[in-house]
């Protein structure tokens, strides 16, 4: 008897399904123009899933088209910290999709080319606060001076698993694969597979 209540339960949520992926749609496509004026530039055909996490600097930040940028993600283009002045620039190439829960934070450079796609809970950054100076270890982390050792580059189809870092000065060349839970500290050649904290290259594809 529980189970078929169960089940109707279940055939009735099933129907009202389509109206539900409906509105889904419906609020992307609102808060996409909500949001989208305040880009340097934003692609006509990309969308915006409710809500961001935090979203800085907009002025500087531009997404091409065919672009998907998930719930709770974090976009920031610092321009000024403290004294610190920055011209911070963020492009996004055409068909990226930046995974929920990502942050991506520049004061210098991040370039991703077309087609990158990036899963959930990954981190992108071109600076860090402090440097690894023993002079700054007495002063509070979010006291110290934002550096940034370089720009991070992805070049096209990209693909980056889970949970991973790209940390500042990087260069990821065309076609490589980023594992799950790794974290890249140098440059990862084109058509490669990486892995591993700090990331190496376990294999060349092409």
């Amino acid at each position: 008897m529980v189970r078929n209540i169960i089940f109707l339960i279940g055939r009735i949520v099933a129907i009202f399904r389509p109206m539900s992926m409906i509105l889904t749609r419906i609020s992307k496509t609102l808060y996409t123009a909500y949001r989208a004026p305040g880009f340097k530039r934003f692609g006509k055909t990309s969308l915006i899933r409710p809500y961001f996490n935090a979203l800085r600097g907009e002025k500087y930040i531009s997404v091409g088209e065919k672009c998907y940028i998930g719930k709770l993600v974090q976009l920031t283009a610092t321009d000024s910290f403290g004294e610190q002045k920055f011209s911070p620039k963020i492009e996004i190439g055409d068909n990226c999709s930046i995974g929920d829960f990502s942050h991506v934070t520049a004061i210098n450079e991040i370039r991703l080319g077309n087609n990158v796609r990036m899963g959930k809970n990954i981190l992108i950054t071109d600076n860090s606060h402090g440097a690894s100076d023993p002079s700054m270890l007495d002063i509070a982390p979010n006291h110290r001076p934002l550096v940034s050792k370089g720009p991070v580059i992805i070049d096209d189809n990209v693909w980056i698993g889970a949970k991973s870092c790209i940390m500042p000065g990087v260069h990821i060349g065309r076609g490589a694969i980023i594992g799950a839970g790794s974290v890249v500290t140098k440059d990862i050649p084109p058509f490669s597979l990486a892995a591993g904290s700090p990331a190496r290259v376990m294999r060349i594809m092409k």
